[in-house]
Formats: structure tokens, sequence, C-alpha cells
């Protein structure tokens, strides 16, 4: 491991062997523009491209996938402001660490040597410890790069946020990882062994991340014997393994798929939604989580337009409890298609808000004394009960009374739309309406 306070990292590489060095190492950008994938910041007209042309580095955040240039871009960006870069990794350092950091950088000041202290996975350290950062951030005796592959709005506190600048990294598109397995061949003097469409499939199986996909390259490259024909896709499964997805059931990317089965399904696509259920699925999310939130979506964002959705959703969630993983998994791919193409109404989530409201603003009203129960003799010499008009015993079994307190007027929570079923209980409802018009003002 390099020494945090002196050599950096590509000093020691420099004393190791270039053949011994792994692909992904030798590989490494010399400059700013040997970068792939992240113009859209280290362009000319790009913002850091547009800082370094004046030379000035600011504090700052690179948010980004594994393997997209986060500590190569900060190594770099030291070298092109002649900045001492000092690396820290927030996984194995402390408050002590930390504390040695800021000690050299300000001995360094001294001498007129400025420091660029890039911190990985930034994102580890605790609140108090993030805190530690700002007097030395604000006085200028460290530029601080941070490197996090998590959400800044959620892992970093405010403070510090407020004296870095946020950029965001891409994940490395087909292009970009195919100019890599460009210069892996060329630094390895030779083509890789494999079928253009098993090319696609590696690629494919790195999942954005250049760093693994230059891995794979490298075991391919390695093969012994080497393999007398290109391989095809049926045979690179065998020498090389996919890339696990970018997933934490408690991170941020556990809410932005959940959140694009939701909005899918609302928009009425299955097709995206059963992709969006696939990914998760794939990367090991709970069938049950699914399940619930599937459940969630029928009461909510479908509701009364078709009554069938939420049975659908319980019958789903029972057959995968009886069944398991994989045959039930088609239960959830069932239910997933239903309720992306059934008709959509949030109008029972709307009345039921409607409703919550009126009840906290009208605090503790009491019925209307006709349809309260009179169990005891004092009730009914109160009122109670006095008056009620039951139903069943009237014509078209409606009495159009009030059950609204008396202190409070009508009020319509539910509005149901013109979709489904509920346009049915459209009509239900406007025909009693129109009774309870003409009977309260015959009542009257």
């Amino acid at each position: 491991m390099p020494d945090l306070f002196g050599e950096t990292d590509q000093h020691l590489a420099s004393n190791v062997p270039d053949a011994a060095r792994p692909l992904p190492d030798r590989l490494r950008p010399k400059t700013l523009a040997d970068v792939v994938g992240q113009d859209h910041l280290l362009g000319p007209e790009a913002p850091l491209g547009r800082m370094l042309s004046v030379g000035r580095v600011p504090s700052m955040i690179l948010w980004g996938p594994p393997g997209c240039g986060k500590t190569t871009i900060a190594r770099l960006l030291a070298q092109d402001t002649n900045l001492f870069f000092q690396p820290l990794s927030a996984v194995f350092s402390g408050v002590a660490d930390l504390r040695k950091a800021f000690e050299a950088a300000a001995q360094r000041r001294r001498k007129g040597q400025a420091t660029l202290l890039f911190v990985d996975e930034i994102h580890r350290f605790n609140r108090a410890q993030q805190d530690g950062f700002l007097p030395f951030v604000e006085d200028g005796t460290i530029t601080l790069v941070g490197a996090t592959t998590e959400n800044p709005s959620f892992e970093l506190n405010a403070a510090l946020l407020s004296r870095c600048q946020v950029f965001v990294l891409r994940r490395l598109d087909d292009a970009a990882l195919e100019k890599l397995l460009v210069r892996a061949e060329a630094a390895m003097g030779r083509a890789l062994p494999l079928t253009e469409a098993a090319r696609a499939a590696l690629r494919a199986m790195a999942d954005g991340d250049g760093r693994h996909m230059l891995t794979l390259a490298e075991d391919v490259f390695l093969l012994s014997p080497p393999p007398p024909e290109p391989l095809d896709t049926a045979a690179l499964p065998s020498i090389v393994q996919r890339r696990a997805p970018v997933y934490d059931k408690d991170r941020e990317e556990h809410y932005n798929l959940i959140s694009a089965v939701h909005k899918s399904l609302r928009g009425s696509d299955p097709d995206a939604a059963l992709y969006w259920v696939s990914r998760m699925l794939d990367a090991g999310e709970d069938p049950t989580y699914l399940l619930r939130r599937l459940t969630r979506f029928a009461v909510e964002d479908i509701g009364l337009a078709d009554p069938q959705a939420l049975q659908t959703a319980i019958a789903a969630w029972e057959t995968y409890d009886r069944l398991g993983s994989p045959e039930g998994d088609l239960a959830i791919a069932m239910l997933v298609i239903y309720l992306g193409t059934a008709p959509k109404s949030n109008a029972t989530y709307e009345a039921y808000g409607a409703a919550k409201d009126a009840a906290r603003k009208t605090g503790s009203l009491m019925p209307p004394k006709h349809i309260l129960n009179a169990p005891t003799k004092l009730m009914k010499n109160l009122g109670y009960g006095k008056g009620y008009a039951y139903d069943h015993a009237t014509e078209d079994a409606f009495s159009g009374q009030r059950y609204f307190p008396d202190e409070m007027a009508r009020e319509t929570f539910y509005r149901p739309p013109e979709r489904g079923f509920e346009r049915e209980i459209n009509k239900r409802l406007e025909y009693w309406a129109k009774l309870r018009a003409q009977k309260q003002g015959k009542a009257e």
C-alpha cells in the first residue's frame, strides 16, 4: 500500500516491471485527454475543462459508479495544475490519518507547494470526520477531491457539500469500452481472440466498469494455450464472469429502480416495468419487497378502476409464497403485466388524503344524533337514534339522510374518473346525488 503522506501510487508503480502490472494499471491514462466516457466534464467547453484552462481546481466531489475514472481524474487534475497528489482511502483511514494528512499539507503549503487531497470512498467517513475537513478546505490548506459511488446529497454533510462542487461521472458506454479494448490490444500487441458477438458480450459483461472490462480482457489474453479459433458467445462465459450489477438494497440504486418500476406501471408500460423488475430480481432483491410494492401500487394507482387488481396482487403474493423461486417469479411477472395494462385511478388515494385533512381540521365533531345508537333510556331521551331512516326499508334502498356532523357541510372526497370500473361507480354516485337532493328537498 502506498505511503499516504509521501510517495504516491504512481511512484510506487514505477518500481514494478511493466509486464508484472495488471492490464488496467498499465493502461491508466497519462493525460486527461486519454480519459474515455467523461467528455461532458473534461471537454474544452465542459466544467472541468474550462477550470483547467485557467489553471484553477476547486474542491469537489466526483460522484459516479465503479470503474468510471474517478481516481484517475483526480490524479491527473493534480498533475495538470502542479498540485501535490496525496491519496487517502476512507475505508482504511481514521482521525489520526486525517490529522497527519492536514499537517503534511500545511507543511508543504509553507514551502509554497499546494496539495490536492484525494479521498476515495469519502462517504465512508462519519459526520464528525467530514466536519474535520471544513477549516482546511476553507483556508486553502488543501484542495479536496472526494470520490463516492453514493449520492452525496444523502451521504455527505451539507456543510461539506456547500464548500465543494459536485461533478457526476457517467458509467462507460459501449463506445468508451470499445476504445479501451482497442488500447488493450495495442498494449498486448495482438487482437483479442473473440468473435464480434463475443467482443460485444464482453463489453456487456463489464456493465459500464472500464477497470473490470480490462481485467476480463486480460483473462482472455492470458489463456493458455491460446484458443485455435476466436471464442464465441457460448464459450466466453466459461472463461470470464459478468460483473455483478451495481445494487445495494439500502442505497440509492435500490430506490432508483423501484421508482422506475412504479412510474413505468403508472405510465401503463408493462414492458418497461418488467425490465426494471427483472433488473431488481437479477441483482438479488427480495421478491417479497417487490410484491409488497406492487400490491401498494394496486390500491394507490389503480384502486377501484379495476378492483380485481388488488385481488390479483394478493393471489400473486400467495402463489410466490407457495412456489418460491424460480417458479413463483412468473407470478410476479404476471402481476406486473396485469398492473401495467389495467386502467389507472388514484381517486381512492386522493379521497383518503382529503378525508384525513378534513378529519384533522374538524377535530371532535359528533355524528348527527339520528345515526347514533341508543342502548339506554337516557340516550333515547337525549334524542339518540331519533328520526333514523332504515335505508333497506325505503324506496331504492336509499334514504338520502345526512351522515356528516351537523356543524359540517357535506364534503365530496371521492371523485372517480371516467375510466374502467369507476365509470360504473360514477353512474351510481350521480344517481344517489340526484335522489339525495330530491329527498332532502322534500324533507325541508
